[in-house]
């Protein structure tokens, strides 16, 4: 059983994990705190982006000769093999760490295996404290395992009434320069982008990552790639000039012709998703207006809301959210708040629907 002291550590490591989330991506989000024999905190680290040291790494490099005897306290089980780096197995074998706790097995096949290997050199392992903590935590990672279906984020702008554009269909800006350069951090952080053919033909997006409009230097190491461009278009009407065909990122035009029909003649949203999977991709942003987030949700496919909303009223004009299935107070989605962030005059509001906080 865990003590109290590895109790505290798991959760200052799920903390750290977050650290990670706009950086880490493909890889899963990750924090390790290291104990030294006495119980005392000696080395932290998380994983902070693909072919970085792993938080077991970091962790282990600040602790140095203090880890010797100690116990390790890791989010998701220490990975069993070489990939862009070795694997963290050996790396705490090697340090002479006596204990590993861990909170989530890893469901990836081609990493798992950690905490066998760990046990076969007489290292103690525990798994599964605080595993629900942690896998919400790495949820964004986790849940494509759990589904086979990429991790989607629904994101909007939206007024504190609630509108996501003016009555006469004007709809920039919403909110300022500091929530749109958010935005772009969180483009670049997934790998696919989702909007509809009426967004397409009514504001003309790009739906790009631009960094240098979010104010961030690239890594020097780590060029931007660009997410997929994906337009839900059921009757194949995206304009032959609109801003989403250019060069500047891959785009898909996904039709209900090649993607197959739903019962109501449009795209298959899990369909479409699926062959997303089987794609590769993992992560999705779904920035498409009010009705096709709404087809969204009722199909129960979000995983996370990302609401950034500007302290203005319209009082008129469409709604951020169109149909969602919902007909009663009853019915109503309830979203469990995990995040709440000022960007200038703007609000960030991370949630999750409470039928999806274990991972």
């Amino acid at each position: 059983m865990a003590s109290p002291a590895e109790l505290a550590a798991m959760r200052r490591a799920i903390e750290l994990s977050r650290n990670g989330a706009l950086t880490t991506p493909p890889n899963p989000d990750v924090g390790c705190v290291i104990l030294d024999a006495a119980g005392a905190t000696v080395g932290e680290g998380w994983h902070e982006r693909p072919g970085g040291p792993h938080a077991e790494i970091t962790a282990l490099a600040e602790a140095g000769e203090r880890a010797r005897g100690g116990t390790a306290v890791v989010t998701l089980e220490p990975c069993d093999h070489t990939g862009r780096t070795g694997p963290c197995t050996q790396a705490l074998i090697a340090a002479g760490v006596a204990r590993v706790v861990v909170a989530v097995a890893d469901p990836n096949p081609v990493a798992a295996g950690g905490a066998a290997t760990l046990s076969a050199h007489g290292v103690d392992v525990e798994s599964g404290v605080l595993a629900d903590e942690a896998a919400a935590a790495n949820a964004r990672w986790l849940t494509p395992f759990r589904t086979h279906r990429p991790f989607v984020v629904w994101k909007f702008a939206a007024t504190l009434d609630g509108r996501s554009a003016a009555a006469d269909g004007t709809s920039r800006w919403i909110t300022g320069d500091e929530a749109r350069a958010d935005v772009h951090r969180l483009r670049a952080a997934v790998d696919t982008v989702i909007v509809g053919s009426g967004t397409v033909r009514a504001d003309d997006p790009q739906l790009t990552a631009r960094l240098d409009a979010a104010g961030v230097a690239p890594a020097a190491d780590r060029a931007v790639e660009q997410p997929l461009r994906v337009v839900v278009d059921s009757a194949g009407r995206t304009p032959a000039t609109a801003r989403v065909r250019d060069d500047a990122a891959p785009t898909w035009i996904a039709t209900a012709a090649e993607v197959g029909a739903g019962p109501d003649g449009r795209v298959d949203l899990p369909g479409l998703l699926t062959r997303l999977y089987d794609d590769g991709r993992r992560y999705v942003l779904l920035e498409g207006g009010p009705t096709l987030a709404g087809a969204f949700w009722r199909a129960g496919l979000i995983d996370r809301v990302v609401g950034y909303v500007a302290p203005a009223l319209l009082g008129a004009g469409p709604a951020a959210l169109a149909d969602a299935g919902v007909t009663t107070i009853d019915a109503a989605i309830r979203l469990d708040v995990t995040d709440v962030k000022a960007f200038g005059p703007d609000l960030r509001i991370t949630a999750t629907p409470q039928d999806h906080r274990k991972a």
